[in-house]
Formats: structure tokens, sequence, C-alpha cells
């Protein structure tokens, strides 16, 4: 993981599926765990997902929290 990784979770929309246009950041956990379950795709998006997947599975969502004010608010901090 590098620390764009998880600004790219609050910018990066699903670009297909159940979920297309949601935040990767903001999709459910049971969604990130069938991918766990059934294989993340390829590339830089099953790359987000996995990570999304751990952090979620971990109970460490907040730590988006100021990546999401950062970016509502126009910049990082």
């Amino acid at each position: 993981m590098n620390p764009e990784d998880l600004q790219t979770l609050v910018t990066l929309r699903m670009p297909y599926g159940k979920y297309a246009g949601r935040l990767i950041a903001d999709l459910p956990g049971p969604y990130l765990a069938w991918f766990a379950r059934e294989g993340f795709p390829d590339g830089q998006l099953g790359r987000l997902l996995q990570l999304m997947h751990e952090i979620d599975h971990n109970g460490l969502n907040e730590l988006l929290d100021p990546l999401r004010q950062a970016r509502r608010h126009g910049g990082t901090r």
C-alpha cells in the first residue's frame, strides 16, 4: 500500500456492478467480503477493493474520515 491509495479510496467510484458510482470507501462490508471470497479483480481496482476490505473488516473506517473531510473542503490537510 502507498499513501495515495487511501486518498484514492475516498475519490474513486466503483465502475461497475450493483454499487456502480459509489465511492470505494462507501462500499458495504458484505459486498467487500463477497470479493474477498470470490476473488478481487486484477489491477488497481482489485488492490483498492482488497485494501478497503481490510480496513472495513478490521473496523478502521474512521481512518478515512480526515481524508473525506479534506475532500469536502477542497484540498488536503
